[in-house]
């Protein structure tokens, strides 16, 4: 039987997230839904798990890249890397389980010299071409300038081959390669992931969110992932490409001025969370940009949520009728309960150096690292908050070892904010007029030496001096009903820790 490396993303496609990856189910997830998504396909996991394992890649891929680049000409009226009405794709990683920012990304592919002039006459905007094509390399120059090994794979000086057959090759290769990178190993072992699982690799066509005053780039949550409150939340970038949203390295804007400035792109994004919310029954996450006042949307998945927003968004999917008493239960582990009563800073009890946003709730005291080797140096001998303009995946190591996460620039949706949440670890993000300089800090008007102790509130945003008392919230109401129906499920009635309560009800449900 001969093997089929790559499906197309349309509603038809058959496939679970183990072959296809997390990123590609979801967005054939968005077709069926009738859902707008950039055009593409994904190279599957098996194709990813035959390159690490013969070093090359597999036997009729080749072909099948080939075929798949012509169906998505045709489907899109463009010609890959052409003169005329230029086909520029994004090439992203897509792995079963996700691994946010681990893995190589390559953007604007396709756009040869031949392809931006095109692209410029197109348009009438040589300034946006030429743009894209230097974010092309930029982009081509750091997935291929190292293998899984480190060694050097390619002159980053270099702009690459000027061909779009070749530079979606290496492209693929490069994602491919990044699955075995340090980074990508050190999250999957902090994280309990399958060595073995390998990554999809996500082709699409490219929509521009930096084309025009009409365009932008933003991430949004069905929910509050802070609190579980019911509402939009994220953050916009307003004529800016997605990368930059969530990396953390450029001033975002809160989501909600997208319905002030983009009411029709608004209006369709909540009816995208209203649907997707539907199809989950669960809070959601997406990624999306619009190109010129067109939605599209880049990425679906569940919101995660933990803690008191967990609880709270499981009570209220019961309100709604989307899910069951039983199924609320189970979705809120005990682990979630030890952090339900989330610890704040004492109004009035510390000196307050700087506000910014707050991207994981919990209070965090520890003395400051500046870089991530610091970091994890200064961990052996007790707890350290990592500060930093920004993170990447190239400080994992660093955000391991913190107890807490400071960072200068960067929104609830940079990549400061996603591993904290996903690490459970307070953190503040976005904290204006916080300046690294060598090893010390400088913040509201005050200039700290690593080594100083400071407490992060990561609800509130705020970063003081020392250690200051904390306070804890009392349980609310959605917690009690929680805890009411897990003793109405497990038959026990006797008063025990909240967390044993829930997980007595866990055994009973799973034992019917």
């Amino acid at each position: 039987m001969v093997t089929r490396w790559i499906r197309t993303l349309s509603a038809r496609t058959e496939g679970t997230a183990e072959t296809l990856g997390g990123k590609a189910s979801g967005l054939v997830q968005l077709h069926r839904l009738g859902l707008p998504v950039p055009e593409g396909f994904v190279i599957t996991t098996e194709a990813c798990r035959a390159f690490l394992r013969d070093g090359r890649l597999p036997d009729g891929l080749d072909a099948e890249l080939a075929a798949a680049v012509a169906d998505l000409e045709r489907a899109t009226g463009r010609a890959f890397g052409g003169p005329r009405k230029p086909l520029a794709v994004s090439v992203r990683s897509g792995a079963g389980v996700s691994m946010p920012g681990m893995m190589d990304t390559v953007l604007n592919l396709g756009l040869t010299i031949e392809a931006t002039e095109g692209l410029a006459a197109e348009t009438g905007d040589r300034p946006f071409a030429q743009d894209a094509r230097q974010g092309f390399l930029r982009s081509f120059a750091a997935a291929t300038v190292t293998t899984a090994t480190g060694a050097a794979a390619a002159d980053p000086t270099r702009p690459g081959p000027d061909d779009a057959a070749r530079q979606l090759t290496r492209a693929v290769e490069a994602v491919f390669s990044s699955w075995e990178s340090q980074r990508a190993r050190t999250y999957r072992e902090l994280n309990g992931i399958a060595d073995d699982l390998g990554t999809a690799v996500v082709v699409q066509r490219m929509v521009f969110g930096n084309r025009d005053a009409a365009s932008g780039s933003g991430v949004a949550f069905s929910r509050d992932p802070n609190t579980g409150e019911d509402v939009p939340y994220g953050e916009v970038l307003f004529g800016r490409q997605g990368e930059e949203v969530v990396s953390g390295r450029a001033l975002t804007r809160p989501l909600r001025e997208l319905a002030e400035r983009e009411p029709q792109v608004w209006s369709g994004l909540l009816d995208a969370l209203h649907r997707i919310e539907g199809y989950y029954r669960d809070a959601c996450y997406v990624e999306f940009t619009f190109q010129s006042g067109q939605l599209w949307l880049l990425q679906v998945r569940p919101g995660r949520f933990a803690g008191a927003a967990a609880v709270r968004v499981a009570t209220e999917l019961v309100d709604q009728r989307l899910i069951g008493r039983d199924e609320a239960l189970l979705r809120v582990s005990p682990v979630h309960l030890r952090h339900v009563r989330t610890p704040r800073i004492a109004a009035g009890e510390a000196e307050v150096l700087a506000r910014g946003i707050g991207a994981c709730p919990g209070v965090a005291t520890g003395r400051i690292a500046t870089t991530a080797d610091g970091a994890v140096r200064m961990a052996r001998t007790g707890p350290v908050l990592l500060v930093r303009p920004e993170t990447s995946p190239s400080d994992l190591h660093g955000l391991a070892a913190a107890t807490g996460i400071v960072t200068a620039r960067g929104g609830p949706a940079s990549h400061a904010a996603v591993v904290a949440r996903a690490m459970g670890k307070p953190a503040v993000v976005g904290v204006a007029g916080l300046t690294l300089d060598g090893g010390s800090v400088t913040a509201g008007g005050r200039t700290l030496p690593e080594g100083t102790p400071v407490t992060i509130d990561g609800t509130g945003g705020e970063v003081v001096l020392g250690s200051p008392r904390t306070v804890t919230d009392a349980a609310d109401g959605h917690l009690h009903r929680l805890l009411a129906w897990a003793d109405e499920a497990s038959g026990d009635h006797s008063a025990r820790d909240e967390a044993q309560r829930l997980a007595a009800a866990h055994t009973a449900l799973r034992g019917r």
